[in-house]
């Protein structure tokens, strides 16, 4: 029966794809757009529940302490507080974030079990009928502390006779058994010797916090049939269901994740803090409860871009030609690891940038501090380096007095270049976006460099 089919006419679906294309270099309304301007955009603090508990936290007055006590007495007392949930109300006291995809150890606890590592960290959630009593309850917990030293600085926490402060025994991330990240390729050294030029500068950026217009939050509401609906901003719903549903020692079907509107994020919102310590409330007192950040935990201790710092040295050639580059690159994960130790393979896997260098070696550190835990923003592990390494390239081209351009078309990656870690460069299209970038503001490239392509190694000699 098949042989009497007529061919398909592919002409048809090959038309109407075409006609699909028609996005680029128009401008295209959001779908979301209406709701938002005219305020019908339902968000998660819309949300009006009778009965409906509020959550705050305790947090740490210190950067490194041992908990000698918490003493939740006084906050029990105050008038409308409901419950004082600590870190044995917590099934599996561990945050997941990374375990799902197989990054372990866990190191992260939902509440302190016997110290703090960071300033804000919480201790105790106190549960209240009103937010006023929430958080008069959580001001009157008296934590007694044995203070320990401070770690603050990434070289610092590397140093040879730093305090350690990780309970495995190393202030770093261990990849493979190994201290950092590596990329080695080709001899960088012997490169190094044969270059015309070495170049070495030095890259610093800060903590950079996503200041979203809309602060950290959920309500989560027991339902009879016994499942939990958490109503919650987060940027990954599914992400959320899953690792909260770790923390609590519950099937996965047991919880409920609304969410799809989340008033600014820009990678912020993937981190799994609010939700588990709600739901853990609501089951404890068989009420709705809300636990959102005010602004001032919003920049204190939700998770910021890291802080980096980047060394790196790079072997030219009179021409321009970069023979070598060997970074140094420290990422603060902060008090754990968060997210932090992917970011640090995406920042390796970045190196040496979009430039098609013969010999790279790269170390790459994840690094613990007693700092607020950072966390991923927009591109993070590559955002930073990028601004590194795309700086490098413009402080070579004004020491060789080249073109910033042409110095970066003589190096750019090509479609079947292996990059340092050993991936064959696919897709590349970085010469024809230099070219067009070049004409759209009007700097006249010479011929040979117009007619470079991403596609072939012609002209690359030039």
């Amino acid at each position: 029966m098949a042989a009497d089919l007529d061919p398909i006419d592919t002409t048809y679906f090959a038309e109407e794809r075409a006609a699909d294309l028609h996005v680029v270099g128009t401008s295209v309304q959001r779908a979301d757009a209406l709701g938002h301007v005219t305020g019908r955009t339902q968000f998660f603090e819309d949300l009006r529940l009778p009965d409906m508990l509020h959550l705050k936290m305790h947090r740490s007055e210190r950067d490194h302490a041992l908990l000698k006590s918490v003493d939740v007495s006084a906050a029990l007392a105050v008038p409308g507080v409901v419950r004082v949930l600590t870190h044995e109300d917590v099934p599996s006291n561990w945050y997941t974030v990374l375990r799902l995809i197989g990054v372990e150890p866990n190191d992260q606890p939902v509440l302190p079990e016997d110290r703090v590592l960071w300033k804000g960290e919480a201790i105790c959630a106190v549960v209240a009928e009103t937010e006023a009593a929430a958080v008069e309850g959580a001001s009157r917990v008296r934590v007694d502390y044995d203070d320990l030293p401070a770690v603050l600085d990434v070289e610092e926490a590397l140093a040879d006779g730093a305090p350690i402060i990780k309970p495995h025994g190393t202030n770093y991330f261990v990849y493979e058994g190994h201290h950092c990240r590596r990329i080695r390729f080709g001899d960088v050294e012997a490169a190094f010797a044969a270059a015309d030029h070495i170049f070495e500068w030095r890259y610093q950026s800060s903590p950079i916090e996503h200041a979203t217009v809309e602060t950290t939050g959920c309500i989560v509401v027991p339902q009879p049939n016994g499942r939990l609906r958490i109503h919650t901003d987060t940027q990954a719903c599914f992400f959320t269901l899953d690792n909260t549903a770790l923390i609590l020692e519950t099937p996965f079907n047991k919880l409920q994740v609304v969410g799809g509107t989340v008033g600014g994020g820009f990678g912020g919102k993937v981190d799994v803090i609010v939700e588990p310590i709600a739901c853990i409330a609501a089951m404890a007192t068989n009420r709705p409860v809300k636990y959102v950040y005010n602004r001032l935990e919003e920049m204190q201790v939700s998770s910021p871009r890291a802080a980096e710092r980047l060394v790196v040295k790079d072997g030219v050639m009179d021409d321009g030609h970069i023979i070598a580059r060997k970074v140094t690159h420290f990422f603060e994960a902060g008090a754990y690891s968060g997210h932090s130790p992917y970011g640090v393979t995406k920042a390796a896997a970045h190196m040496p940038g979009p430039y098609s260098i013969p010999n790279v070696w790269a170390d790459v550190h994840c690094v613990y501090t007693n700092r607020t835990p950072t966390g991923p923003m927009r591109g993070f592990g590559v955002t930073i380096a990028d601004f590194a390494l795309e700086t490098q390239m413009d402080r070579i081209a004004r020491a060789l007095d080249l073109d910033p351009l042409e110095l970066r078309l003589m190096n750019a990656y090509r479609d079947g270049d292996l990059k340092a870690h050993r991936k064959v460069t696919e897709g590349a299209a970085l010469v024809e976006v230099i070219q067009r970038a070049a004409e759209l503001v009007g700097h006249e490239l010479p011929e040979r460099y117009r007619e470079m392509s991403s596609l072939t190694h012609e002209g690359v000699g030039v």
